[in-house]
């Protein structure tokens, strides 16, 4: 969709694992976007990542990424009780939907995901696995890789990262620049 998107043609689009791809360039911005960061279940593959990141950034460049806070429990929200609610489709008519989750402590692993039955008997479903890793596992993380962070944001509207906060937003560059 990236590509059809007017200026879509003057970008170059690399298809590749972010926990292995060396691309041999520098950039001034690293991102990653849509809580990405969580699908990385393991210290080690957040590790490979991080360091990724540093790999490629820009010695005066910043990296952002977003992450859900696990003290906002968001996937208690995440329940049938709680998501269950009734779509009109034009194709199918009514299809009742809900979202179940099955949460580890211990891993910090939520798998989630919907599921939509039809009235005329048929159903789907999908599953995922996100981690929910606290703010300062992820600030250890990022300190091992020889990366610093300049600021913690605790949503995209810019307010301060704090225990109650949405997200876990932490913009930096690498360790030891000073500008």
């Amino acid at each position: 969709m990236a590509r059809s998107r007017p200026g879509g043609g003057h970008v170059s689009w690399v298809e590749a694992d972010v926990r292995t791809v060396r691309l041999g360039q520098k950039f001034d911005l690293v991102v990653l976007t849509g809580h990405a960061f969580q699908v990385f279940l393991t210290d080690d593959d957040q590790r490979r990542v991080l360091g990724t990141i540093a790999e490629h950034l820009d010695p005066r460049g910043c990296f952002i990424f977003d992450s859900r806070n696990p003290e906002a429990r968001e996937w208690q929200e995440w329940t049938p009780d709680e998501s269950r609610r009734t779509i009109n489709d034009a194709e199918l008519g009514v299809v009742e939907a809900w979202n179940d989750v099955r949460n580890d402590e211990t891993t910090e692993v939520a798998t989630y995901g919907p599921h939509y039955n039809s009235q005329d008997g048929r159903s789907w479903k999908a599953e995922a696995s996100i981690r929910f890793s606290s703010q300062q596992h992820t600030a250890a993380l990022i300190d091992e890789a020889g990366l610093e962070v300049e600021q913690w944001l605790g949503d995209w509207t810019a307010n301060p990262f704090g225990p109650a906060s949405s997200d876990i937003i932490p913009i930096g560059r690498l360790h030891g620049w000073a500008g």
